[in-house]
């Protein structure tokens, strides 16, 4: 007995309406800067012809994030979009003002992933959440909310949601990230506000700012489209029929390492790198005539999964932020496991061809 076909519906945003089958570029309006300028924000809205869940995916909430850019970049490339079921919605540069001036926060230096759910009357911020909210999130039944590290500060390619949710965990266990963090939800972040209309929503965090990751990127395009076949919004292929040969490791809690006194830290750990506690040396700090030096040892076992870039520290700076887990051991074959795949072309899960890589 043959399938029956549901038509997806039109999904308007900002007035503009999107048939099934129709794609199109929209400039969400945000406001005026007292320039006269407009503050807009762009959104690409992809419309199936078949029914499907609404999906959102949102990068450069902070401005200087640019990892998320590039991975929606690539997503847009993908021929398998052709065959879409349900609806996907794309907002590359959420913080356009940010992005343009390499700024984490807006003109009204607010953080906007601290400034939902806004408002209509408030400031910058709080108007561009209040927007967003509106105009992307309520149309939508799921999300992806692609981050990175700060200035000078790495993350190993994560995910952090609320895994007490069903569909959430699902959702992040099928992106396949080495890792995955339980993490308490922030006042005022988008993911705080999702979660509260009951919108499962995934945050991937990958890499620094103002920097292009490569590894980040592919892991983040890898992981969009594998959550997108989670929801049949995307038909599996043979290769994801059989599987990833690695798998995401669960952090029981996380925390971060922080430099006894000031000076210059020599790094001497990867992220990804396993640390023994007590006994493996993480970094030195000294002076800048080497006369006096101190050893920083990790405090228990795990794994780094982010670190401060910038040699130069104060004391109690965040220096390395490390993950603990069940069995550290299979921690770091997960880990070991998602770098191989990343390196090796013919696993990732779309023609490299439709995916142009950086050079």
């Amino acid at each position: 007995m043959a399938t029956k076909v549901i038509r997806n519906k039109a999904i308007t945003i900002d007035g503009v309406i999107v048939h099934p089958g129709e794609k199109k570029t929209i400039d969400l309006k945000v406001g005026k800067l007292y320039t006269h300028s407009e503050l807009s924000m762009p959104v690409q809205v992809l419309c199936g012809h078949q029914a499907g869940p609404v999906l959102f995916i949102s990068a450069a909430i902070h401005g200087d994030e640019l990892n998320g850019v590039e991975i929606i970049r690539r997503l847009l490339k993908v021929k398998s979009l052709n065959r879409l079921k349900g609806t996907l919605i794309a907002v590359p540069i959420v913080n356009l003002h940010g992005f343009i001036n390499h700024s984490r926060y807006l003109p009204d230096r607010r953080d906007l992933n601290r400034s939902f759910p806004g408002t209509q009357t408030g400031s910058i911020a709080s108007r561009l959440a209040h927007i967003f909210l509106t105009e992307i999130v309520n149309k939508a039944t799921h999300g992806i909310d692609l981050h990175t590290g700060a200035i000078n500060r790495s993350n190993l390619p994560q995910i952090r949601a609320n895994l007490d949710d069903e569909e959430t965990h699902a959702m992040a266990e099928a992106f396949q990230a080495p890792l995955i963090l339980n993490a308490n939800l922030r006042d005022g972040s988008l993911r705080a506000a999702a979660v509260k209309k009951k919108i499962p929503i995934l945050l991937y965090e990958a890499g620094e700012a103002l920097r292009f990751d490569e590894m980040s990127i592919r892991a983040g395009v890898r992981g969009i489209i594998n959550v997108m076949r989670y929801l049949k919004m995307l038909p599996k292929t043979r290769a994801n029929q059989r599987g990833s040969k690695s798998k995401s490791a669960k952090a029981r809690s996380s925390y971060w390492v922080r430099a006894p006194h000031s000076g210059i830290l020599r790094s001497l750990v990867s992220d990804g790198e396993r640390v023994k506690a007590n006994d493996t040396l993480l970094g030195v700090i000294a002076d800048p005539f080497g006369e006096s030096e101190q050893e920083v040892y990790a405090p228990s076992s795990g794994i780094v999964i982010g670190q401060m870039r910038m040699p130069l520290v104060n004391e109690g700076e965040a220096l390395y932020h490390l993950a603990k887990f069940a069995r550290t051991d299979l921690a770091e074959g997960h880990v070991e496991g998602f770098h191989e795949e990343m390196q090796d072309e013919s696993s990732l899960p779309y023609p490299v061809d439709d995916i142009p890589t950086l050079t």
